[in-house]
């Protein structure tokens, strides 16, 4: 499957053209492998601005897609939630979504998510769930909350997949589906025009099929220009993080994980193991909910007094949390943060780039997971599975890429390197590196 990159030179070349390439989205958006991946398309609209487009525009004509939470004009955003299905439209386009169109991307639809972006597993109740592609024989899950845009991405539909990351809700869909995720830091990209989960954490970015694609699409979000260096892999300084991030790994991404440092040893890489004692301190600092729960119930609270009702029970059950948060609670937890991340970014000063499994578990079933309260124990330990490992780099304030690391016949295994705050580039230039060396 083209990425991004490949699919424009196509057409610059004049070997296809953006009406055929949209005519081939709305195919696949189509096909049941994108069954509930849309809350709502638009491929009238779609169809006539590919037939206007550009072809020497950085996104051609191309298709994308937006998450559910991300404003666009004359339309309501829901969230993936019932109660705002009747809200009123948008009177603007997100800046994310804007800035998409601005460099000549086609909006195709909105997609799926976890209600309110408050899960990793990527359920939804109201909308059903998207299935994940690599597995034909067992539905599975798509990893959450961004479950729709990832499908959208993975299956051909779109070239980039709008989303937003708190916890991991771009990287989890994005290693469990065998594609990129892209989680900047935060600051970079504006989330103007999107409904939030948390205002500390909540960051814009996007999944694509590349890494060269991922660089394409955090440029046009941040309005500015990625410099991913030209050394080779031996030139970094790479580390892995032997405590936590390696716990209760699943024997495939164990294997795919060791099997990924091989190849990458293979070719010259410097990569060094270490041990975080700070990551002993997160349980007690987030002890009383932590930034979500008390961010989210702070906007949620007059909208469950009047809906509660509509909402996913797992949902609101997580958001009512942050309601016995106090005051004090919360400006301590800030200045703990605050201090943990000042210590971390000093463990990690001597590195480039951290080498972690994107998740510990390959995507369950859906069955096993789906919606029902006999099925909530195990729910919530999938999903705290699911968002342990990414949600210590939004703690940290850091930036994180998630790339396929699996081979044939393997269920996806994503390979996450990280950093903390504004180190985007050296992350995507080994990124870019370790790509090309997994691809060998």
């Amino acid at each position: 499957m083209n990425d991004l990159h490949a699919t424009r030179l196509t057409l610059l070349a004049g070997d296809s053209d953006a009406r055929t390439e949209m005519e081939r989205a709305i195919a696949l958006s189509e096909s049941p492998a994108c069954a509930y991946v849309f809350t709502r398309t638009m491929f009238d609209e779609a169809r006539t601005a590919a037939a206007v487009s550009a072809p020497e525009s950085r996104l051609a004509g191309l298709a994308f897609t937006s998450k559910d939470l991300f404003d666009v004009a004359g339309q309501p955003t829901p969230a993936g939630s019932a109660v705002l299905a009747h809200a009123p439209a948008a009177p603007a386009d997100a800046l994310a979504v804007a800035r998409l169109r601005a460099a000549g991307g086609v909006l195709t639809g909105r997609t799926n998510m976890t209600e309110f972006a408050f899960s990793g597993v990527g359920v939804n109740p109201h909308h059903g769930t998207p299935t994940n592609v690599s597995d034909t024989a067992t539905p599975r899950i798509p990893g959450g909350s961004s479950s729709g845009a990832a499908i959208s991405v993975a299956s051909g539909a779109a070239f980039i997949g709008l989303g937003s990351d708190t916890g991991g809700s771009i990287r989890i869909p994005a290693a469990l589906n065998g594609i990129v995720g892209f989680k900047n830091t935060a600051r970079l990209t504006p989330a103007d025009g999107a409904l939030p989960l948390s205002t500390t954490l909540d960051t814009v970015c996007a999944m694509t099929r590349s890494v060269r694609d991922a660089i394409t699409a955090h440029e046009i979000l941040s309005a500015r220009q990625v410099t991913p260096g030209s050394v080779p892999l031996s030139a970094y300084r790479l580390a892995v993080v032997k405590n936590v991030f390696l716990d209760d790994v699943e024997p495939v991404v164990a294997a795919a994980f060791e099997r990924t440092l091989a190849a990458l040893r293979a070719t010259g890489a410097h990569v060094q193991e270490i041990t975080l004692p700070e990551l002993a301190d997160l349980q007690a600092i987030n002890a009383t909910g932590g930034f979500s729960a008390a961010e989210s119930y702070a906007w949620h609270r007059l909208l469950l007094e009047r809906s509660g009702a509509g909402y996913d029970p797992r949902v609101a059950q997580r958001i009512l949390r942050g309601a016995g948060m106090k005051a004090h609670e919360y400006i301590d937890l800030i200045h703990a943060r605050r201090d943990w991340i000042a210590r971390v970014e000093k463990a990690l000063a001597p590195f480039d780039a951290v080498l972690s499994p994107t998740v510990p578990i390959t995507a369950p079933s859906i069955a096993s997971v789906a919606p029902g309260a006999e099925r909530d124990d195990a729910f919530f330990r999938v999903n705290a599975l699911l968002l342990r490992n990414p949600s210590i780099i939004n703690m940290l304030d850091g930036c994180a890429i998630s790339l396929p690391c699996h081979v044939a016949g393997e269920l996806p295994v994503g390979l996450m390197l990280w950093h903390a705050a504004m180190h985007d580039d050296a992350v995507l230039a080994v990124a870019l590196q370790a790509e090309r060396a997994l691809q060998k």
